[in-house]
C-alpha cells in the first residue's frame, strides 16, 4: 500500500483567496460573515451569509475562455485548483496525465434563478390556484439559459478542472452534503494507496447562497437568525448557539503517492494517514443522538492511521453552531477519546468562515495542515457562554500556539454521512 502525501493546497473562501492571507485572518479571529449581497435577502428570516467577495478568476488562471459560462462553484474550484497545482510545482508536460485523477465533493452554484422565477410567476393566471404549464414552458424556453442549466450539474466543476489541468485519470464526484469534500479527499487517498493513480486532485466547491438554499435551510430552522450582528452569529459550542451561517467557496489539495512526490523532488506539506467513513442510518436530517456514526468514523480513521486517541494533538471540529451537532459531536469525541477528551484542543473555523457545505471539509483539512506547519491552532470565536453539554477545550476566541504533529478533521452531513480524516507531520 502506497503512502499518500499532500504537496499543494489552495482555497477560495469568504475570508479571502490565498492560503497565507486567509490563515492570518483566521488566527486573528476575524470574520467573513456579513449581510447578503448576492440576492435581496431582506425578507428572509436570515439576511446574512459568508460570501466570497472581490473574486476574479482571471487572477488565478491565464486563459478563462473555456470557463466563461461556469457557475460560482466552478469558478471557485478553478481558482483553488490553480493555487494548489502551482504550490505543488506540477507541470502537465512532465506528468503521465492518464495517472492524474480528480475526486471532488461538489454541489450546485449556477442555477438560473431569475429566469426560473420569471417563468414561474408568469405561469400563474390571475385568480387561479393552478399553474399554466404551457405558458410556463414558453417563458422558460425563452428566458432560461441552456449553458447555465448544463453548468449546474454537480460533475461540471470536475470537468472544468480536467480541462484546466489535463488530468485524464480517475474522475469522480460525490455529493454527501456537508461531508462531501472530506469524503472526496479520503476516497482519493484510497485510489492512490491501491496504485490506481500517481496524483489526485481532491477537494470540494459549493455555493448555496441563493433563494432556494436559504429558504430550505430556514425552513429546517438550521440557520442562525442573529440579523442584528452577523459577525457574531456563528457560535459553535456556545450555550446561545442558534444555527449555522451559510457560506460558499472551494478548497483543493494535491495528493500524491510518496514515491511520485519524491521522484519529482516535491515539497511535502503533510501525510494523510487515516480515513473513516460511516452512515448513521437514523434519519434524513437528524444525527444519531448518541453520535454513533461519528464515533465509528473517528475510530476507523484512528485504526487506519495506526494511532491512538492520545496521539492526536488537535481536532478541527465539524462544529456548525447548531444545537444538535455541537452536543452530538462533543459526545462522540468523549466516547472515542475517553479521559483524554478534555486534553485535546478542538476548534471550529465555521465561527469565522461560515459553513461552506460541500467545500467545508476540504477547507478545514487545509487548516489542519497549516496548524501542523505553524504549530498554531485557530480559535473558535464568539464563544462567550459555556454550555454544560459542551464542556471540552474549544480554543475559545484566541489562536493558541501548540505542539501539533497529528490533526483530525471531522465532517458530518445531512442524511447521516460521517467522515473523518487524519493528517500527520511528514516523517521520511
Amino acid at each position: 500500500m502506497h503512502r499518500v502525501v499532500i504537496t499543494g493546497m489552495g482555497w477560495i473562501t469568504p475570508m479571502g483567496h490565498s492560503i497565507d492571507a486567509v490563515w492570518k485572518r483566521l488566527l486573528n479571529g476575524e470574520s467573513g460573515i456579513a449581510r447578503t449581497t448576492i440576492f435581496d435577502a431582506g425578507t428572509f428570516p436570515t439576511t446574512f451569509s459568508a460570501e466570497v467577495k472581490d473574486y476574479d478568476l482571471a487572477n488565478h488562471i491565464t486563459d478563462t475562455r473555456k470557463h466563461e459560462a461556469v457557475g460560482r462553484n466552478t469558478r471557485f474550484a478553478l481558482g483553488a485548483c490553480a493555487q494548489a497545482w502551482k504550490m505543488a510545482g506540477l507541470d502537465a508536460e512532465k506528468l503521465d496525465l492518464d495517472r492524474v485523477g480528480i475526486y471532488l465533493g461538489s454541489g450546485e452554484g449556477s442555477l438560473d434563478f431569475d429566469a426560473y422565477t420569471t417563468a414561474a410567476l408568469s405561469g400563474w393566471k390571475d385568480g387561479e390556484t393552478k399553474l399554466d404549464s404551457v405558458k410556463w414552458a414558453e417563458i422558460a424556453l425563452e428566458r432560461m439559459n441552456a449553458m447555465r442549466e448544463l453548468e449546474q450539474e454537480p460533475n461540471m466543476p470536475l470537468s472544468h478542472l480536467a480541462l484546466l489541468t489535463g488530468a485524464r485519470g480517475p474522475a469522480l464526484n460525490c455529493l454527501t452534503a456537508c461531508a462531501a469534500s472530506t469524503q472526496a479527499i479520503g476516497e482519493a487517498t484510497e485510489i492512490l494507496r491501491r496504485g490506481d493513480a500517481d496524483v489526485m486532485i481532491g477537494g470540494g466547491a459549493h455555493s448555496m447562497i441563493h433563494p432556494f438554499g436559504v429558504t430550505g435551510f430556514n425552513r429546517l430552522t438550521a440557520l442562525s437568525t442573529l440579523n442584528e450582528n452577523p459577525p457574531q452569529a456563528s457560535r459553535p459550542f456556545d450555550m446561545q448557539r442558534g444555527g449555522f451561517v451559510l457560506g460558499e467557496g472551494a478548497g483543493m489539495v494535491i495528493l500524491e503517492t510518496l514515491e511520485h512526490a519524491r521522484h519529482r523532488g516535491a515539497t511535502i506539506l503533510a501525510e494523510v494517514v487515516g480515513y473513516g467513513s460511516t452512515a448513521d442510518a437514523f434519519r434524513i436530517t437528524d444525527q444519531d443522538p448518541e453520535g454513533m456514526g461519528a464515533v465509528v468514523a473517528m475510530t476507523e480513521a484512528l485504526a487506519d492511521a495506526k494511532l491512538t486517541p492520545r496521539d492526536v494533538h488537535y481536532i478541527n471540529a465539524h462544529g456548525t453552531g447548531t444545537r444538535e451537532n455541537d452536543g452530538n459531536e462533543t459526545t462522540a469525541i468523549k466516547k472515542v477519546f475517553g479521559d483524554d477528551a478534555k486534553n485535546v484542543p478542538i476548534s471550529s473555523i465555521k465561527s469565522m468562515m461560515g459553513h461552506l457545505i460541500a467545500a467545508a471539509g476540504s477547507v478545514e483539512m487545509i487548516c489542519c495542515v497549516l496548524a501542523i506547519r505553524d504549530q498554531m491552532l485557530p480559535p473558535t470565536t464568539n464563544y462567550q457562554n459555556p454550555d454544560p453539554e459542551c464542556d471540552l477545550d474549544y480554543v475559545p476566541n484566541k489562536a493558541r500556539p501548540a505542539k501539533v504533529d497529528v490533526a483530525l478533521s471531522n465532517s458530518f452531513g445531512f442524511g447521516g454521512q460521517n467522515d473523518t480524516i487524519i493528517v500527520k507531520r511528514f516523517v521520511a
